[in-house]
Protein backbone atom coordinates (compact mmCIF):
# COMPACT_ATOMS: atom_id res chain seq x y z
CA UNK A 1 0.00 0.00 0.00
CA UNK A 2 2.82 2.53 0.85
CA UNK A 3 4.51 1.68 -2.08
CA UNK A 4 1.67 2.03 -4.15
CA UNK A 5 1.33 5.19 -2.94
CA UNK A 6 4.71 6.13 -3.54
CA UNK A 7 4.87 5.25 -6.86
CA UNK A 8 1.67 7.91 -7.29
CA UNK A 9 3.15 10.52 -5.80
CA UNK A 10 6.23 9.73 -7.98
CA UNK A 11 3.94 9.68 -11.36
CA UNK A 12 2.14 13.01 -10.32
CA UNK A 13 5.64 14.92 -9.83
CA UNK A 14 6.72 13.60 -13.00
CA UNK A 15 3.53 15.02 -14.49
CA UNK A 16 3.36 17.84 -12.55
CA UNK A 17 7.07 18.98 -13.81
CA UNK A 18 5.95 18.86 -17.44
CA UNK A 19 4.03 21.99 -16.72
CA UNK A 20 6.24 25.13 -18.24
CA UNK A 21 7.08 28.51 -16.31
CA UNK A 22 4.11 30.65 -17.08
CA UNK A 23 1.60 28.34 -18.57
CA UNK A 24 -2.12 28.37 -17.45
CA UNK A 25 -3.23 25.04 -18.39
CA UNK A 26 -1.86 21.08 -18.09
CA UNK A 27 1.14 20.37 -20.87
CA UNK A 28 1.47 17.08 -22.51
CA UNK A 29 4.44 14.77 -22.65
CA UNK A 30 4.45 16.22 -26.33
CA UNK A 31 4.62 19.92 -25.47
CA UNK A 32 0.43 20.19 -26.47
CA UNK A 33 -1.66 22.51 -24.30
CA UNK A 34 -4.70 19.94 -22.97
CA UNK A 35 -6.67 21.94 -20.89
CA UNK A 36 -6.78 25.64 -18.52
CA UNK A 37 -5.95 25.33 -14.97
CA UNK A 38 -8.64 27.02 -12.78
CA UNK A 39 -7.19 27.79 -9.84
CA UNK A 40 -8.00 25.58 -6.36
CA UNK A 41 -10.58 27.03 -3.58
CA UNK A 42 -9.07 29.32 -0.62
CA UNK A 43 -7.18 26.20 1.23
CA UNK A 44 -7.90 28.08 4.53
CA UNK A 45 -11.26 28.85 4.07
CA UNK A 46 -12.90 28.53 7.54
CA UNK A 47 -10.32 29.08 9.87
CA UNK A 48 -10.01 31.87 11.87
CA UNK A 49 -7.36 34.21 13.56
CA UNK A 50 -6.87 36.26 16.02
CA UNK A 51 -3.99 38.39 14.75
CA UNK A 52 -2.43 40.43 17.84
CA UNK A 53 0.75 41.43 15.49
CA UNK A 54 1.68 45.06 14.34
CA UNK A 55 3.90 46.58 12.13
CA UNK A 56 5.41 43.89 9.59
CA UNK A 57 6.79 40.41 10.35
CA UNK A 58 3.69 39.12 12.27
CA UNK A 59 1.29 41.31 9.74
CA UNK A 60 3.53 39.84 7.23
CA UNK A 61 2.45 36.47 8.49
CA UNK A 62 -1.03 36.88 8.81
CA UNK A 63 -1.96 38.53 5.53
CA UNK A 64 -0.34 35.12 4.41
CA UNK A 65 -3.13 33.46 5.84
CA UNK A 66 -5.82 35.54 5.11
CA UNK A 67 -4.31 35.41 1.19
CA UNK A 68 -5.16 31.69 1.82
CA UNK A 69 -8.48 32.21 2.78
CA UNK A 70 -8.49 32.37 6.76
CA UNK A 71 -10.91 35.13 8.78
CA UNK A 72 -8.08 37.49 10.13
CA UNK A 73 -9.34 39.82 12.51
CA UNK A 74 -6.43 42.31 13.36
CA UNK A 75 -6.97 43.63 17.16
CA UNK A 76 -5.63 46.94 16.85
CA UNK A 77 -5.43 49.70 19.82
CA UNK A 78 -8.77 51.97 19.50
CA UNK A 79 -7.10 55.59 19.31
CA UNK A 80 -3.98 54.98 17.44
CA UNK A 81 -4.45 51.38 15.75
CA UNK A 82 -1.02 49.74 14.31
CA UNK A 83 1.96 51.89 14.63
CA UNK A 84 2.40 52.00 10.79
CA UNK A 85 -0.68 53.72 10.21
CA UNK A 86 1.05 56.80 10.91
CA UNK A 87 4.36 55.96 9.39
CA UNK A 88 3.90 59.00 6.49
CA UNK A 89 4.31 59.89 4.33
CA UNK A 90 3.02 58.63 1.70
CA UNK A 91 -0.56 57.54 1.81
CA UNK A 92 -3.52 56.57 -0.40
CA UNK A 93 -5.47 59.70 -1.20
CA UNK A 94 -8.69 60.64 1.00
CA UNK A 95 -12.13 60.55 -0.73
CA UNK A 96 -13.98 63.61 0.30
CA UNK A 97 -15.85 63.66 3.20
CA UNK A 98 -19.25 63.50 2.35
CA UNK A 99 -18.24 60.11 0.47
CA UNK A 100 -15.50 59.09 3.42
CA UNK A 101 -16.78 56.32 6.09
CA UNK A 102 -14.20 57.78 8.94
CA UNK A 103 -13.30 61.41 7.72
CA UNK A 104 -12.09 61.43 10.89
CA UNK A 105 -9.15 59.31 10.64
CA UNK A 106 -5.82 60.30 8.67
CA UNK A 107 -5.15 59.00 5.73
CA UNK A 108 -4.45 55.75 4.98
CA UNK A 109 -0.66 55.15 4.59
CA UNK A 110 0.96 53.11 2.31
CA UNK A 111 3.30 51.47 4.68
CA UNK A 112 0.20 49.71 6.69
CA UNK A 113 -1.26 49.41 3.06
CA UNK A 114 1.35 46.97 2.46
CA UNK A 115 1.06 44.48 4.44
CA UNK A 116 -2.90 44.02 5.91
CA UNK A 117 -4.82 43.33 2.60
CA UNK A 118 -7.85 40.32 3.41
CA UNK A 119 -8.14 41.34 6.84
CA UNK A 120 -11.07 42.77 9.00
CA UNK A 121 -10.05 45.22 11.91
CA UNK A 122 -11.42 45.27 15.34
CA UNK A 123 -10.37 47.64 17.55
CA UNK A 124 -9.93 46.89 21.42
CA UNK A 125 -8.53 47.91 24.14
CA UNK A 126 -6.58 44.78 25.88
CA UNK A 127 -5.66 46.65 29.13
CA UNK A 128 -9.38 46.65 30.16
CA UNK A 129 -10.92 43.63 31.30
CA UNK A 130 -14.20 43.72 29.37
CA UNK A 131 -11.55 43.67 26.32
CA UNK A 132 -9.30 40.61 27.59
CA UNK A 133 -12.90 39.08 27.93
CA UNK A 134 -13.43 39.68 24.00
CA UNK A 135 -10.07 37.82 22.96
CA UNK A 136 -11.32 34.86 25.30
CA UNK A 137 -14.80 34.88 23.55
CA UNK A 138 -12.73 35.05 20.27
CA UNK A 139 -10.58 32.01 21.45
CA UNK A 140 -13.27 29.57 21.53
CA UNK A 141 -14.08 29.80 18.29
CA UNK A 142 -10.53 30.27 16.42
CA UNK A 143 -7.88 28.19 15.16
CA UNK A 144 -5.13 30.87 15.05
CA UNK A 145 -3.60 33.28 17.63
CA UNK A 146 -0.61 35.25 16.35
CA UNK A 147 1.07 37.93 18.72
CA UNK A 148 4.32 39.94 19.20
CA UNK A 149 4.21 41.54 22.14
CA UNK A 150 7.28 41.46 24.60
CA UNK A 151 7.35 37.91 25.96
CA UNK A 152 5.14 37.50 28.55
CA UNK A 153 2.96 40.76 28.91
CA UNK A 154 0.20 38.71 27.03
CA UNK A 155 0.54 36.14 30.01
CA UNK A 156 -0.01 39.47 32.40
CA UNK A 157 -2.85 39.98 30.91
CA UNK A 158 -4.00 36.33 31.32
CA UNK A 159 -3.80 35.41 27.77
CA UNK A 160 -0.53 34.09 27.48
CA UNK A 161 -0.50 30.42 25.57
CA UNK A 162 -0.90 28.06 28.48
CA UNK A 163 -4.39 30.97 29.33
CA UNK A 164 -6.03 30.73 25.90
CA UNK A 165 -4.93 26.61 25.47
CA UNK A 166 -6.67 25.98 28.50
CA UNK A 167 -9.95 27.76 27.28
CA UNK A 168 -9.17 25.95 23.64
CA UNK A 169 -6.85 23.33 23.27
CA UNK A 170 -6.80 23.42 19.68
CA UNK A 171 -5.68 26.97 19.49
CA UNK A 172 -2.25 27.27 17.14
CA UNK A 173 -0.67 30.02 19.10
CA UNK A 174 2.30 31.76 17.33
CA UNK A 175 4.65 34.10 19.75
CA UNK A 176 7.16 36.38 17.29
CA UNK A 177 9.48 38.50 18.76
CA UNK A 178 13.00 39.57 18.35
CA UNK A 179 14.99 37.10 20.42
CA UNK A 180 12.44 34.28 21.74
CA UNK A 181 10.70 33.41 24.47
CA UNK A 182 13.74 32.50 26.47
CA UNK A 183 16.89 33.32 26.77
CA UNK A 184 18.93 36.32 28.43
CA UNK A 185 18.03 38.65 25.66
CA UNK A 186 14.34 37.39 25.40
CA UNK A 187 12.43 40.15 27.56
CA UNK A 188 14.15 42.70 24.81
CA UNK A 189 12.37 44.70 22.28
CA UNK A 190 13.41 43.44 18.71
CA UNK A 191 13.52 45.73 15.62
CA UNK A 192 14.83 44.71 11.83
CA UNK A 193 17.63 47.08 12.00
CA UNK A 194 19.33 45.91 15.32
CA UNK A 195 18.37 42.32 14.74
CA UNK A 196 20.36 42.74 10.64
CA UNK A 197 23.69 44.18 12.91
CA UNK A 198 23.44 41.93 15.61
CA UNK A 199 23.14 38.47 13.81
CA UNK A 200 25.31 38.89 10.69
CA UNK A 201 23.43 40.32 7.73
CA UNK A 202 24.64 43.97 8.31
CA UNK A 203 28.11 42.40 8.34
CA UNK A 204 27.72 41.13 5.15
CA UNK A 205 26.34 44.02 3.33
CA UNK A 206 28.19 47.06 1.64
CA UNK A 207 31.09 47.70 0.01
CA UNK A 208 34.18 45.71 0.49
CA UNK A 209 35.93 48.84 1.66
CA UNK A 210 32.93 50.26 3.10
CA UNK A 211 30.66 50.48 6.30
CA UNK A 212 28.25 48.33 6.95
CA UNK A 213 24.37 49.21 5.09
CA UNK A 214 20.96 47.97 6.16
CA UNK A 215 19.21 45.77 3.20
CA UNK A 216 16.34 48.05 1.31
CA UNK A 217 13.53 46.72 3.08
CA UNK A 218 12.88 44.97 6.28
CA UNK A 219 14.24 41.74 5.31
CA UNK A 220 14.36 39.96 8.38
CA UNK A 221 11.33 41.04 9.62
CA UNK A 222 9.93 39.52 6.10
CA UNK A 223 12.03 36.36 6.80
CA UNK A 224 10.14 35.96 10.24
CA UNK A 225 7.11 36.29 8.72
CA UNK A 226 7.41 33.86 6.52
CA UNK A 227 9.10 31.44 9.40
CA UNK A 228 6.09 32.08 11.33
CA UNK A 229 3.89 31.25 8.37
CA UNK A 230 4.85 27.91 7.43
CA UNK A 231 5.44 27.03 10.97
CA UNK A 232 1.51 27.97 11.70
CA UNK A 233 0.55 26.09 8.06
CA UNK A 234 2.67 23.22 9.92
CA UNK A 235 0.74 23.46 13.53
CA UNK A 236 -2.29 23.23 11.66
CA UNK A 237 -1.78 19.98 9.64
CA UNK A 238 -0.38 18.69 12.42
CA UNK A 239 -3.52 19.04 14.50
CA UNK A 240 -5.32 16.85 11.74
CA UNK A 241 -3.06 13.78 13.77
CA UNK A 242 -3.14 14.95 17.35
CA UNK A 243 -6.32 17.55 18.17
CA UNK A 244 -4.30 19.66 20.09
CA UNK A 245 -2.78 22.75 18.94
CA UNK A 246 0.90 24.00 19.44
CA UNK A 247 2.83 27.44 20.68
CA UNK A 248 4.71 28.37 17.64
CA UNK A 249 8.12 30.25 19.33
CA UNK A 250 9.63 32.66 16.07
CA UNK A 251 12.84 35.38 16.52
CA UNK A 252 14.00 37.85 14.67
CA UNK A 253 17.32 36.84 15.93
CA UNK A 254 16.48 33.15 14.83
CA UNK A 255 15.29 33.78 11.07
CA UNK A 256 17.89 36.26 10.73
CA UNK A 257 20.94 33.80 11.69
CA UNK A 258 19.53 30.50 10.07
CA UNK A 259 19.11 33.34 6.68
CA UNK A 260 22.56 33.53 6.62
CA UNK A 261 23.10 30.11 4.55
CA UNK A 262 25.93 29.32 3.22
CA UNK A 263 27.69 32.14 5.02
CA UNK A 264 26.47 30.59 8.01
CA UNK A 265 27.98 27.27 6.62
CA UNK A 266 31.29 28.38 5.69
CA UNK A 267 31.98 29.75 9.21
CA UNK A 268 30.33 26.48 11.28
CA UNK A 269 32.42 23.65 8.55
CA UNK A 270 35.54 25.89 8.19
CA UNK A 271 35.95 28.42 10.80
CA UNK A 272 35.82 30.91 7.74
CA UNK A 273 34.67 34.78 9.09
CA UNK A 274 32.66 36.92 6.23
CA UNK A 275 33.16 39.81 4.45
CA UNK A 276 31.45 42.71 2.50
CA UNK A 277 31.82 42.10 -0.86
CA UNK A 278 29.31 44.92 -2.43
CA UNK A 279 27.44 43.17 -5.47
CA UNK A 280 30.69 40.43 -5.88
CA UNK A 281 30.18 37.20 -5.49
CA UNK A 282 33.67 36.01 -3.22
CA UNK A 283 34.15 32.65 -5.32
CA UNK A 284 32.57 33.75 -8.95
CA UNK A 285 34.14 35.93 -11.36
CA UNK A 286 32.39 38.25 -12.87
CA UNK A 287 29.87 38.30 -10.84
CA UNK A 288 28.34 41.66 -10.13
CA UNK A 289 27.18 44.88 -10.98
CA UNK A 290 28.59 47.01 -13.73
CA UNK A 291 28.53 50.69 -15.03
CA UNK A 292 28.03 51.31 -18.38
CA UNK A 293 27.71 54.54 -20.60
CA UNK A 294 24.65 55.32 -19.00
CA UNK A 295 23.44 53.26 -15.94
CA UNK A 296 24.16 49.63 -14.43
CA UNK A 297 24.00 45.98 -15.60
CA UNK A 298 24.19 43.29 -13.83
CA UNK A 299 26.12 40.16 -15.08
CA UNK A 300 27.29 36.69 -14.22
CA UNK A 301 29.39 33.68 -15.38
CA UNK A 302 28.74 31.45 -12.93
CA UNK A 303 31.00 28.18 -15.12
CA UNK A 304 34.65 28.90 -17.87
CA UNK A 305 31.76 27.96 -20.46
CA UNK A 306 29.72 31.28 -19.56
CA UNK A 307 32.68 33.05 -19.44
CA UNK A 308 34.10 32.14 -22.87
CA UNK A 309 30.80 33.16 -24.50
CA UNK A 310 30.73 36.45 -21.97
CA UNK A 311 34.41 37.36 -23.87
CA UNK A 312 33.21 36.47 -27.48
CA UNK A 313 30.02 38.58 -26.71
CA UNK A 314 32.68 41.69 -25.03
CA UNK A 315 34.72 41.37 -28.44
CA UNK A 316 37.22 39.77 -26.26
CA UNK A 317 37.97 36.31 -27.14
CA UNK A 318 41.13 35.93 -26.16
CA UNK A 319 40.20 36.45 -22.31
CA UNK A 320 39.27 32.98 -22.28
CA UNK A 321 42.39 31.49 -23.16
CA UNK A 322 44.05 33.98 -20.85
CA UNK A 323 45.88 31.92 -18.34
CA UNK A 324 45.14 34.68 -16.10
CA UNK A 325 40.96 34.40 -16.93
CA UNK A 326 40.97 30.76 -18.12
CA UNK A 327 39.06 29.18 -14.91
CA UNK A 328 37.35 30.09 -12.28
CA UNK A 329 40.17 30.10 -9.68
CA UNK A 330 42.37 32.14 -11.67
CA UNK A 331 39.50 34.94 -12.52
CA UNK A 332 39.37 35.13 -8.34
CA UNK A 333 43.03 35.35 -7.76
CA UNK A 334 43.32 38.16 -10.74
CA UNK A 335 39.73 39.54 -9.84
CA UNK A 336 41.07 43.25 -9.83
CA UNK A 337 42.75 43.24 -12.97
CA UNK A 338 40.03 41.27 -14.79
CA UNK A 339 37.05 43.75 -13.44
CA UNK A 340 38.48 46.45 -14.44
CA UNK A 341 38.89 45.26 -18.04
CA UNK A 342 35.54 44.28 -17.89
CA UNK A 343 34.32 48.25 -17.12
CA UNK A 344 36.59 49.67 -19.58
CA UNK A 345 34.46 48.06 -22.69
CA UNK A 346 30.97 47.98 -21.03
CA UNK A 347 31.51 52.22 -20.15
CA UNK A 348 31.58 52.34 -23.99
CA UNK A 349 28.35 51.51 -24.92
CA UNK A 350 24.76 52.22 -23.02
CA UNK A 351 22.82 49.68 -20.92
CA UNK A 352 19.92 49.25 -23.84
CA UNK A 353 23.04 48.08 -26.22
CA UNK A 354 24.84 45.55 -23.60
CA UNK A 355 20.83 43.97 -22.98
CA UNK A 356 20.80 43.56 -26.26
CA UNK A 357 24.34 42.00 -27.11
CA UNK A 358 23.30 39.72 -23.79
CA UNK A 359 20.01 38.25 -24.44
CA UNK A 360 19.70 35.03 -25.69
CA UNK A 361 23.32 33.84 -25.26
CA UNK A 362 23.23 31.87 -21.77
CA UNK A 363 24.73 34.39 -19.43
CA UNK A 364 23.08 35.75 -16.47
CA UNK A 365 22.38 39.17 -16.74
CA UNK A 366 19.50 42.06 -16.01
CA UNK A 367 19.19 45.57 -15.98
CA UNK A 368 19.81 47.49 -12.40
CA UNK A 369 15.93 48.58 -12.71
CA UNK A 370 13.98 51.11 -10.24
CA UNK A 371 10.85 50.35 -8.83
CA UNK A 372 8.64 51.86 -11.64
CA UNK A 373 10.38 49.72 -14.31
CA UNK A 374 10.31 46.59 -11.82
CA UNK A 375 6.49 46.74 -11.92
CA UNK A 376 6.29 47.66 -15.37
CA UNK A 377 8.84 44.77 -16.83
CA UNK A 378 7.37 42.25 -19.21
CA UNK A 379 7.52 38.98 -17.29
CA UNK A 380 6.49 41.25 -13.73
CA UNK A 381 2.80 42.63 -15.90
CA UNK A 382 2.41 39.09 -17.50
CA UNK A 383 2.38 37.40 -14.03
CA UNK A 384 0.12 40.14 -12.81
CA UNK A 385 2.26 41.09 -9.85
CA UNK A 386 -0.20 44.22 -9.02
CA UNK A 387 -3.83 44.02 -8.35
CA UNK A 388 -6.32 47.29 -7.67
CA UNK A 389 -8.96 47.13 -5.42
CA UNK A 390 -11.32 49.52 -3.68
CA UNK A 391 -10.97 50.62 -0.65
CA UNK A 392 -13.84 52.71 1.35
CA UNK A 393 -11.75 55.60 2.34
CA UNK A 394 -9.34 55.64 -0.60
CA UNK A 395 -10.88 54.97 -3.74
CA UNK A 396 -9.05 52.28 -6.14
CA UNK A 397 -5.70 51.54 -4.71
CA UNK A 398 -2.86 49.73 -6.15
CA UNK A 399 -1.19 46.58 -4.26
CA UNK A 400 1.18 43.76 -4.30
CA UNK A 401 -0.47 40.51 -5.44
CA UNK A 402 0.33 37.52 -3.75
CA UNK A 403 3.37 36.22 -5.11
CA UNK A 404 2.36 32.40 -5.97
CA UNK A 405 0.45 31.25 -8.47
CA UNK A 406 -1.57 27.87 -7.81
CA UNK A 407 -3.11 25.41 -10.60
CA UNK A 408 -3.13 28.73 -12.24
CA UNK A 409 -4.54 31.54 -10.94
CA UNK A 410 -3.01 33.69 -7.64
CA UNK A 411 -5.32 33.21 -4.77
CA UNK A 412 -7.84 36.70 -4.96
CA UNK A 413 -7.01 39.89 -2.82
CA UNK A 414 -10.88 40.08 -1.70
CA UNK A 415 -10.75 42.71 1.25
CA UNK A 416 -8.81 45.75 0.77
CA UNK A 417 -6.75 46.60 4.26
CA UNK A 418 -8.90 47.94 6.82
CA UNK A 419 -9.50 51.27 8.17
CA UNK A 420 -9.28 51.52 11.43
CA UNK A 421 -11.93 49.54 13.46
CA UNK A 422 -13.90 49.62 10.55
CA UNK A 423 -15.07 45.66 11.48
CA UNK A 424 -15.76 46.27 15.30
CA UNK A 425 -19.54 46.22 15.31
CA UNK A 426 -19.45 43.44 12.85
CA UNK A 427 -16.93 41.43 14.87
CA UNK A 428 -18.43 42.11 18.03
CA UNK A 429 -22.07 41.62 16.57
CA UNK A 430 -20.57 37.48 15.48
CA UNK A 431 -19.93 37.21 19.06
CA UNK A 432 -23.16 37.98 20.72
CA UNK A 433 -22.53 41.71 21.69
CA UNK A 434 -25.68 43.47 20.97
CA UNK A 435 -25.64 47.16 19.76
CA UNK A 436 -26.37 48.82 23.67
CA UNK A 437 -23.51 46.30 24.62
CA UNK A 438 -21.30 47.36 21.85
CA UNK A 439 -22.22 50.91 22.88
CA UNK A 440 -21.55 50.73 26.44
CA UNK A 441 -18.39 49.25 25.39
CA UNK A 442 -17.43 52.06 23.77
CA UNK A 443 -18.15 54.76 26.17
CA UNK A 444 -16.26 52.71 28.35
CA UNK A 445 -12.81 52.81 25.97
CA UNK A 446 -12.95 49.67 25.49
CA UNK A 447 -13.69 49.43 21.88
Amino acid sequence: MLLNSLAHRVLRHRSLARLGAGHRGIVSASGGHQQPLEGIPPPLKGIKVVDLTRVLAGPTATMLLADLGADVIKIEEPKRGDDTRSWAPPTAPKLPPSSDPAPHQPAETAYFLSANRNKRSLTLNIRHEKGREVIRKMVEQADVLVENFVPGKLTSYGLGYHDLSAINPRLVYASISGYGQTGPYSSAPGYDVIIEAEAGLMHITGERDGRPVKVGVAITDLTTGLYAHGAIMAALLGRQATGKGAWIDASLMESQIASLANIASNYLIADQEAGRHGTEHPSIVPYQVFPTLDGWIMIGAGNDRQFQTLSGLLSKPEWATDERFSSNSARVANRKTLIQAIEDVLKGADTAHWLEQLRGNGIPFGPINNIRQTFEHPQAVAREVMTTIQHPRAGPIKLASPAVTYSGKKMPVTRPPPYLGQHTNEVLAELGYDASAIEAMRAEGVV
